[in-house]
């Protein structure tokens, strides 16, 4: 099994490290490592060290560095356009579309969204609460980096979006044409646009084909908005070098 992850704001730059504050306590306590183990500790953007276990104390670890590397950014890098989803499906969509590989997350208020977030408080929290699960999904996938969940947009401002990515695919039931059919870049944006339990409009399929967007479907079911994001990017992981 390969070492736990740990997120950390900068990683050392000596051979010798102290992991305390929440992960060291969670590293101590929760996953009880003793002298001799190993973990990884991540800056988030790609930058990772191994590190030896030197001794646990009761909410820290001395730690020892052994190795350095960096993981690079994909040469096709995948965008999700969640809609938003009413309660915790929503962060259901952001936990597997992070374990699948996503590279960004952006909330996407479609015109058939239940769920709303308003400009104050709660849109705010409902936003931190993306991104929280966006972060624990990266460490319990052990990835070298957490993907940025961006403000929320409309409609408009994805149309925008479509128009500068290399490839943008929205995924529709109706779609004659399945992902395997598209022609997709060596390297880029690839945007996947994921719509809301109660459907993408009319209005909103011509704004975004209208940018460029290609309109295409996973397969012969209908797949729920919490998970269709995952189906797609292991569909994109299979169909690019993603997963060479």
């Amino acid at each position: 099994m390969t070492p736990p992850v740990f997120l950390v704001p900068a990683l050392p730059a000596g051979e010798e490290f102290v992991l305390d504050g929440p992960e060291g306590r969670h590293a101590a306590t929760v996953r009880r490592l003793r002298a001799g183990e190993e973990l990884v500790l991540s800056d988030g953007s790609g930058a990772q060290v191994r590190c030896v276990v030197g001794e646990a104390l009761k909410d820290s670890l001395r730690l020892r560095v052994v190795e350095r590397w960096t993981v690079p950014e994909p040469a096709v890098r995948v965008i999700v356009a969640q809609a938003l989803v009413k309660g915790d499906r929503g962060e259901l969509a952001v936990e597997l579309a992070t374990e699948a590989g996503v590279d960004e997350v952006v909330p996407w208020q479609a015109a058939r969204c239940v769920a709303k977030w308003d400009d104050g408080p709660r849109g705010a929290k409902a936003l931190a609460r993306w991104r929280a699960t966006a972060r624990e999904a990266a460490k319990q996938a052990r990835r070298a980096r957490v993907p940025h969940v961006a403000e929320p947009v409309g409609t408009a401002a994805l149309a925008r979006m479509a128009a500068s990515a290399a490839v943008t695919l929205v995924l529709h039931e109706s779609a004659a044409d399945g992902v395997k059919s598209v022609s997709l870049p060596a390297a880029g944006d690839v945007l996947l646009v994921v719509g809301p339990e109660g459907g993408i409009t009319d209005d909103e399929l011509v704004t975004l084909t209208g940018a460029g967007a290609q309109v295409v479907r996973l397969g012969p079911t209908v797949l729920r908005a919490s998970t269709a994001a995952a189906v797609g990017l292991a569909a994109l992981g299979v169909l690019t070098d993603r997963w060479r």
